[in-house]
């Protein structure tokens, strides 16, 4: 039987496995990549199981894939494949619901937890490729601020260069910055745009699903957002006030298999496979054309500038004349 090496990037599970021609795995490969045990009946993780009859042997990675309901994106490499098994419908965190465990690293390969950290947390994500990177500073004098009164603000800065983060993160010591180069935020919280905030109360429930939130008016011209208006919802939420009610962004399956193949390509840009990782950025843009943390994140690995080209003023212009998707402001609870 012909084997080869598989390259699995599960949530935040990265595995190498040997494979056989079909891209089977193991049951013990299977556990390990995802977490869930094959059973006669299923896939199981404690008591909660996923229906499906699996016969004694490998696993075909399509067939695991179609059992978890997760989009599965593959590229074959030499000498071995490389594949992405997404999100499942429903994955996406809402308001009363606890947040799955997210833990990211600094630039300098520190270690954040993002969420489960105790107290109410602000999680902020941004980006080099969005002018809301000249509003760290902003980020960190409210972390200041409240930081006695039981708030833990840290920021997602949603790229794939640590030296490009470094150069805004560097400015703002103090305030905990992680680099989230597979987009696990909006994996995980349902991120379309940044700049973007979650709150999360002291038991790693969320309070609040992600909405647009400047640092500071420095560009209202363009967010047409008012930063106060956040700022001071959330101080009201950390003194004891209710949090806003935030719209869900929608959670469709062309998303999640966008979000798998924009993640495949990051990896394949970093590892310097560029004309694979333009195909999937290509097959992510088109499931997903108005979602800027998919068409706008992939334009600075594409060699396109994400501020003045003609591709981002193409982006603005679809997304302003479909009403703006994904872009709705904090408001007052």
């Amino acid at each position: 039987m012909t084997t080869s090496r598989l390259l699995l990037l599960a949530g935040d599970r990265v595995t190498e496995v040997s494979v056989e021609h079909d891209l089977a795995l193991t049951p013990d490969d299977v556990l390990a990549a995802t977490g869930w045990e094959v059973k006669p009946h299923g896939l199981c993780r404690g008591d909660v199981c996923n229906p499906g009859t699996f016969e004694p042997g490998p696993v075909p990675l399509a067939a695991l894939a179609a059992v978890l309901h997760r989009p599965l994106v593959v590229e074959e490499l030499d000498g071995r494949t490389v594949a992405v098994l997404g999100e499942p419908g429903g994955a996406t965190a809402v308001p009363g619901e606890m947040a799955p465990e997210l833990a990211l690293s600094s630039v300098d390969g520190d270690p954040i937890a993002i969420t489960g950290r105790g107290r109410k947390t602000a999680v902020v994500v941004w980006s080099t490729w969005c002018g809301c990177r000249y509003e760290l500073p902003a980020w960190q004098q409210l972390a200041y601020e409240l930081a006695g009164d039981g708030l833990d603000l840290v920021t997602v800065a949603l790229d794939d260069d640590n030296d490009e983060v470094r150069k805004w993160t560097s400015r703002v010591e103090g305030l905990p910055t992680a680099i989230d180069p597979d987009h696990r935020v909006s994996d995980v919280f349902g991120v379309v745009n940044v700049p973007a905030t979650i709150w999360l109360d002291e038991d790693g429930r969320v309070v609040k699903a992600p909405t647009i939130a400047p640092g500071d008016d420095q560009f209202r011209e363009f967010t047409e957002v008012d930063a106060d208006a956040h700022h001071d919802a959330l101080r009201a939420w950390v003194h004891g006030g209710s949090a806003p009610q935030a719209a869900i962004n929608d959670d469709t399956a062309e998303l999640r298999t966008a979000r798998a193949e924009r993640r495949l390509a990051s990896w394949l840009h970093r590892h310097g496979y560029d004309e694979a990782a333009e195909r999937h950025y290509s097959a992510a843009v088109t499931l997903a054309p108005l979602d800027f943390s998919i068409r706008r994140a992939s334009m600075p690995a594409r060699g396109v500038d994400p501020f003045v080209s003609e591709d981002f003023i193409a982006l603005w212009t679809d997304w302003s004349a479909a009403g703006r998707p994904g872009y709705v402001p904090t408001t007052p609870a």
